[in-house]
């Protein structure tokens, strides 16, 4: 597949123009970045972890009639999407209190909360994604009561079947965080999972040890963030289980 014109890059992926009008190649980077990209490294192979991890929750999603904008796995590294337009913001589900909500509230991380939790933060990387309420979605028309609706109604969905098949390989899912995106048939908008499902956007526990086995790893100086995120990887099958952490991945065009 030849190089097509860059959209857009990011911390983690970039897109590029589809073979077909309508569809993005989404490319995952092996840069690694937290504290607002404070904190940044390259670790190899952590962009071919994302990229079949990131198919195998959105294939399961469309299985289960949750839309995404996932289409297909081209190679090791890029995926084939479908465009859309990105509501502004990300929707955090949270099961357990861990991270900025156990700071922010005083709670004890792992502290199991009596239901999820739906927070929403404002897309800026110069603000630092804050916290925003539906009040001031509504007020500033990032988006409408009825795509509120929507978006709640498909984070809740994303975490029942994102909580049970980590439980299913002895994985707590202590939260995420996903985007949404607007697509259009005509007349017609509807809102789809956009972005990716990995250990970069999810906290991830293992059940028994409370190993953490998400971008927590390089957050907090915790061991090799690739060996975290092989470890989900086999046990979800998607990796052969004597396979050992991929560096210097080929990218195949």
């Amino acid at each position: 597949m030849a190089r097509r014109k860059k959209i857009y890059e990011g911390k983690a992926k970039t897109l590029y123009e589809g073979p077909e009008p309508g569809t993005i190649v989404q490319y995952f980077k092996d840069d690694a970045t937290a504290f607002n990209a404070e904190k940044k490294d390259v670790i190899e192979g952590k962009g071919v972890l994302n990229n079949i991890l990131s198919e195998y929750f959105m294939t399961g999603l469309n299985n289960i009639g949750v839309p995404t904008h996932f289409i297909k796995r081209l190679n090791m590294r890029e995926q084939l999407v479908r465009a859309c337009e990105i509501v502004p913001l990300e929707v955090i589900v949270r099961n357990y209190a861990a991270g900025t909500m156990a700071k922010r509230l005083g709670m004890d991380e792992g502290t199991q909360l009596p239901r999820p939790i739906v927070e929403y933060c404002l897309k800026d990387d110069k603000l630092g994604d804050p916290l925003v309420t539906e009040e001031h979605i509504a007020a500033f028309g990032w988006a409408s009561q009825q795509d509120m609706d929507d978006i709640l109604s498909l984070a809740l969905r994303v975490n029942d079947f994102l909580a049970g098949v980590m439980y299913g390989v002895g994985i707590k899912l202590i939260d995420f965080k996903i985007e949404i995106g607007r697509v259009y048939d005509g007349d017609f908008m509807r809102l789809i999972v956009a972005d990716e499902i990995s250990p970069d956007s999810c906290r991830l526990w293992d059940i028994e040890t409370g190993q953490k086995l998400d971008k927590d790893v390089f957050r907090r100086d915790l061991g090799s963030l690739t060996d975290a995120y092989t470890e989900v990887a086999k046990r979800l099958g998607v990796l052969p289980k004597g396979a050992t952490p991929m560096a210097k991945p080929t990218l195949i065009n």
